[in-house]
């Protein structure tokens, strides 16, 4: 994902959650009510990592040769 640089990311995070939010609740209100995190749809917290611009398929082959939980 690309952003302008001068957009903190806590407030990229917020705007997504937000806008997803008002989305699903829109489209699948009856469905939604089961899933909701104390009456919101997403937990507060996020996680964010950066990849230095390095191809999908080097991203790739790190995810899969990580280990697994035993």
């Amino acid at each position: 994902m690309h952003y302008p640089p001068k957009v903190a990311l806590s407030t990229l995070v917020n705007s997504l959650k937000g806008v997803s939010a008002r989305l699903l609740r829109k489209e699948y209100p009856a469905h939604i009510r089961k899933y909701l995190w104390g009456g919101h749809f997403w937990s507060p917290s996020y996680f964010a990592a950066s990849c230095g611009g390095a191809p999908l398929w080097i991203i790739k082959e790190y995810i899969e040769s990580q280990k697994r939980p035993g």
